[in-house]
């Protein structure tokens, strides 16, 4: 099972963004995830993390929903 976690800052205000991309990702793989943790950090920090491994950072990524499920499809199991 596959473990993503959504580290985000909340002085930014980016709570709203962790949220849609904890539900799409719980939409599209449901009980192939393991576990979707909403993490807080500071900093300006939006970090996606598939299995410990980063899938999108804003610093180097534009936020982009549906390219982060993308990201995250191939640490989800085969019948995802």
């Amino acid at each position: 099972m596959t473990r993503v976690e959504i580290e985000y800052c909340v002085p930014c205000g980016m709570l709203n963004r962790a949220q849609d991309v904890s539900a799409a990702l719980l939409r599209q793989f449901g009980d192939d995830l393991d576990e979707v943790a909403v993490v807080t950090g500071d900093d300006g920090v939006f970090v996606v993390r598939a299995d410990g491994e980063v899938v999108f950072d804003k610093t180097e990524d534009d936020y982009d929903v549906d390219a982060i499920v993308r990201a995250v499809r191939p640490y989800v199991g085969a019948t995802a």
